[in-house]
């Protein structure tokens, strides 16, 4: 194919794909080019008769492959937010070609001895080769021939589930919705908002509920017919059941590769590279944290049924936590949406928190374009006008999209290659059918996360592609994202975009009182459904080539049980068959993740209050220490050096009200 928008680089402001150009046939010739190309610019380097230096070797290697790497971000930004049958298809095909690839690259053992001998010239440098000669390690580098062979066919074959995994994933999240008839509508979807009905009805005149990616579906709150709850309930947590059986294989696969390498278990090795280190350093953080939060969700459960006036179920459980938040706060969720309208909250709350502190200005560019119509465009400058990148905004759900809210980059920042970031952000909220859209708080606070991890990738100023943005631990990446949270609710943040979509008027301070004086309440909940999630991931990772495991609901009881998380009015928050951040994203053995990141995350907030809060300084402050710096330094280090000492986990213990203070 010589007419491919993706063989060339993009003429587009900062190389942003030409998604207007590229058509769905041009994916797969460009992937298969451009895995040649770079197969091509590695046997030149392994070939080259001089000694091995830093620039010849390792600068080289982070050179190669420019095709393949814009192809792959292009391709799986759309694969997640717009996958139609040809994307799906090329995805399908692909997944194992681009396993077999990596595994070439990291199994060349010329290439391997040849960054063996690089020393680096600077901290930069050193710290970089470091990450290389432990990514080839970790991939094998250092097995025999048979046990490399072994190896590969696991990681095509691991390709391949994941993708089907989510793939099964997007469909079921139609495909078993809540459907409500004509006739029934009025009873089943009783509680919800007009506009919510109104953007779910089908051109049938039914009405199909998607479920969204997570165990306790949002309108579990609003539904007032409780057995219209039951089902929904029941629904999200069997939805996939066909994953079952690709999650156990997955867990054999990775526990037998993790064997080879010399791991007793994937949890053993997957957290050998992150900050935790050790998997009793894990497990001693998680186990902390389990008796205190049973505890606090038991005294939620106790007041939920004194409020139903019988015992309740888990379909009931945040359909009485809000009528609780409305007798205890006198707080009604849905008062606060009218003064959460979307582009308000983008412009005046998240951007105006983020120019506020780093001194950075968005300008529309709607003569940019993504993927989808929907997806919005924005120039991001310095405080001295000099341009820093593009922020693509994709706010809506559709079924061709993945569940969740996330961040892509489809170019990262790089001195060496002269490159300036665009990154985009991807929401799931229900486009109305008119007028305004209107959030809800978490999905506010979800805007002000993601754009953390945006502001991470915005801000990376470092030499090497590798080390770039968010390429840092996985249990570090969300800390700069949870530490963005914090400005959803600074006094001077909310005031300029929580004002009503109709009379610009500000929220009423006892509405914003009422709403502080309710975030912790059910936090019982909330950390105990993410707790249990993180155990089954750990469980799941902790399995040995010697065990068998032949019932996943089987396995997932016995792991929730003992781990002390067994509690029947609280389900995981992502259950075996719709667990895609373990079995089709990068967090296998990874999801303690988000708490590790939030001891990070609550002891930073404690000090921006300390030193005057919204304040340029402060800013400046984290961004020179910790954004801009990217994976190019030890994040721990990293830190340390942004707050002064290592980190402390009793603010975190305080904000989930488990240091005694809870409900």
């Amino acid at each position: 194919m010589a007419e491919n928008p993706l063989f060339e680089r993009s003429n587009l402001p900062y190389q942003l794909p030409a998604f207007g150009d590229i058509d769905d046939v041009h994916y797969l010739p460009a992937f298969e080019r451009g895995m040649a190309e770079q197969l091509a610019e590695i046997d030149a380097i392994v070939a080259d008769a001089e000694a091995p230096t830093f620039d010849n070797t390792v600068a080289a290697l982070e050179r190669s492959g420019q095709l393949l790497k814009r192809t792959s971000l292009a391709f799986y930004a759309l694969a997640a937010s717009d996958a139609n049958d040809a994307i799906r298809a090329v995805e399908t095909e692909v997944a194992p070609k681009l396993a077999q690839h990596r595994d070439a690259i990291h199994l060349n053992r010329a290439l391997y001895d040849r960054i063996r001998q690089v020393e680096g010239a600077d901290e930069e440098e050193s710290w970089l080769l470091e990450k290389y000669r432990e990514d080839f390690v970790r991939a094998g580098a250092e097995l025999d021939a048979d046990q490399q062979e072994r190896l590969k066919a696991i990681n095509q074959e691991l390709s391949k589930l994941s993708t089907t995994f989510q793939q099964n994933l997007v469909d079921a999240s139609t495909a078993e919705a809540l459907v409500a008839t004509a006739a029934d509508a009025t009873t089943k979807l009783a509680g919800l908002d007009q506009a919510a009905i109104d953007a779910i009805e089908q051109d049938d005149g039914s009405y199909r509920l998607p479920l969204l990616n997570y165990t306790n579906q949002p309108a579990l709150a609003e539904l007032t017919d409780r057995a219209t709850r039951q089902e929904l309930y029941e629904l999200s947590i069997n939805r996939a059941a066909q994953n079952k059986a690709l999650a156990i294989r997955m867990a054999t696969l990775r526990a037998e590769r993790a064997a080879l390498l010399g791991f007793d278990t994937h949890a053993a090795y997957a957290v050998a590279d992150q900050t935790a280190k050790t998997v009793e350093a894990v497990e001693e953080m998680l186990g902390r944290l389990v008796p205190p939060t049973v505890a606090n969700a038991e005294r939620e459960a106790e007041a939920l049924a004194a409020e139903a006036g019988h015992p309740i179920e888990p379909w009931d459980w945040s359909f009485y936590a809000e009528k609780v938040r409305k007798v205890r706060y006198d707080l009604d969720s849905n008062a606060m949406r009218p003064y959460f309208e979307l582009d308000r909250v983008v412009r005046d709350g998240v951007f105006f928190a983020a120019s506020q502190l780093y001194g950075i200005n968005f300008t529309d560019r709607p003569d940019l374009q993504g993927y989808h119509p929907d997806v919005r465009v924005y120039e991001v400058s310095d405080a001295d006008d000099a341009a820093l990148g593009l922020f693509l905004l994709d706010p809506y759900a559709r079924p061709t999209k993945r569940g969740g809210a996330w961040m892509n980059s489809l170019v990262g920042q790089s001195r060496l290659l002269d490159e300036q970031p665009v990154v985009m952000n991807n929401l799931n909220v229900t486009k109305p059918v008119d007028g305004p859209t209107l959030l809800t708080w978490d999905e506010v606070r979800t805007a002000f996360h993601e754009f953390g991890h945006a502001l991470h990738g915005l801000l990376s100023d470092v030499r090497f592609p590798r080390v770039s943005g968010t390429k840092v631990p996985r249990d570090f990446v969300e800390y700069p994202s949870q530490v963005n949270e914090m400005w959803a609710t600074w006094p001077e943040i909310l005031a300029n975009y929580a004002r009503h979509h109709e009379t610009g008027e500000p929220m009423p301070a006892d509405l914003v009182e009422k709403m502080q004086a309710a975030e912790k309440f059910n936090q019982g909940f909330a950390t105990l459904e993410y707790l249990a999630a993180s155990l089954l991931d750990w469980a799941w990772h902790k399995v040995t080539p010697a065990d068998t495991v032949e019932d996943a609901d089987a396995f997932e009881a016995a792991a929730l049980e003992a781990a002390g998380v067994a509690f029947p009015l609280v389900s995981p928050r992502y259950r075996t068959s719709y667990f895609a951040h373990i079995f089709a994203g990068g967090y296998a053995a990874g999801y303690y993740s988000y708490i590790w990141a939030e001891v990070l995350d609550a002891d930073s907030v404690d000090w921006f209050e300390e030193n005057g809060g919204l304040q340029r300084a402060n800013g400046d402050h984290f961004r020179r220490t910790l954004l801009s710096r990217g994976g190019s330094v030890d994040p721990m280090g990293a830190f340390e050096t942004f707050r002064g000492r290592p980190p402390h986990i009793e603010p975190l213990l305080k904000r989930r009200g488990l240091d005694g203070s809870g409900s």
